[in-house]
């Protein structure tokens, strides 16, 4: 079976953990040489020798620009081009809800989440141009498309990454170059450790016990993993989504197809929790309902 990134190098961000690194791990299987950009240098460094020749780490805060453009350039040294860009590092970013953000607190999550994702497209954009095309991949999440998923900042910059997805993939085309957005869900990484400040050992542990017990909340009975949200950006980046541009990969096993009570059998649906009763009292108003419905036909009949 043929490599499905032959050829290819790509830049990812947050390469070290969590989807970046499950993303890195499968562009490599697939045949890509890959720029792993993050800060965690002791697994960045571990990597590079793991698969030497093929993985280049970068050390890149991504709240400075310019160590995007610097890490983006040695990719290009590196391996003489550039093919595919992840945009994909990232935090929880300001926790509060509207009555504790701060002014700061919003514009280093803008920074971070959103910023970010503008200066890796921008700096990669003389090199794409370059090879003639390529494919730009932003992580955003399903708390883009409403609220109750994450924190308000988070929520926020991640619309503004999926709608940035959608113009710069307009503004691109002409080029040949592909933007499109993956959304994951629920996912078990170390994510949620970081929004509480854990150390890695912490983060780790935590993403663990997600995973474990987390699937009770899901339609499909499991929480995602970070190799689902890597397929989906393998299929986004690679020539199979060739033709497809400015549009958002979902990958949330159902999570936003609607209320708990869509999927799970035992949930309370929306009339039952305004009457303020179970379900089995519900049923029984509705047999009663069918008993009483022919003698009140016959009274208007009559």
């Amino acid at each position: 079976m043929a490599h499905r990134l032959a050829g290819k190098v790509a830049f990812i961000t947050g390469a070290c953990s969590g989807i970046g690194l499950a993303t890195a791990e499968l562009f490599i299987e697939e045949g890509a040489r890959v720029l792993a950009a993050d800060i965690q240098d002791e697994v960045g460094e571990d990597l590079q020798k793991r698969f030497e020749g093929r993985l280049v780490y970068a050390n890149c805060n991504v709240m400075q620009p310019e160590r995007i453009k610097a890490a983006i350039d040695r990719a290009v040294d590196a391996f003489g081009g550039l093919d595919i860009v992840f945009n994909n590092a990232g935090a929880g970013g300001h926790r509060g809800g509207m009555d504790e953000m701060t002014l700061d607190g919003w514009d280093r999550t803008m920074d971070l989440l959103l910023r970010s994702v503008m200066a890796g497209t921008k700096y990669a954009l003389p090199h794409l141009k370059a090879r003639g095309g390529g494919s730009i991949v932003n992580t955003s999440s399903v708390a883009a498309l409403g609220s109750g998923y994450a924190p308000v900042a988070y929520s926020v910059a991640k619309a503004a990454v999926l709608h940035l997805s959608r113009v710069t993939a307009a503004d691109l085309a002409r080029y040949r170059i592909r933007v499109n957005a993956v959304l994951p869900g629920f996912v078990a990484t170390q994510i949620y450790g970081t929004r509480f400040g854990m150390d890695r050992h912490a983060r780790e542990e935590m993403a663990a016990l997600l995973a474990a017990r987390g699937g009770k909340t899901q339609p499909l009975g499991r929480v995602g993993t970070s190799r689902d949200i890597a397929e989906a950006v393998l299929y986004l980046a690679s020539d199979a989504a060739g033709f497809v541009t400015g549009t958002q990969l979902v990958v949330d096993g159902g999570k936003t197809v609607g209320t708990r009570a869509s999927w799970d059998p035992t949930a309370e649906g929306t009339v039952q929790e305004a009457l303020g009763i179970t379900s089995e009292a519900l049923e029984a108003l509705m047999v009663q309902g069918d008993a009483l419905a022919p003698h009140a036909q016959g009274g208007r009949a009559g």
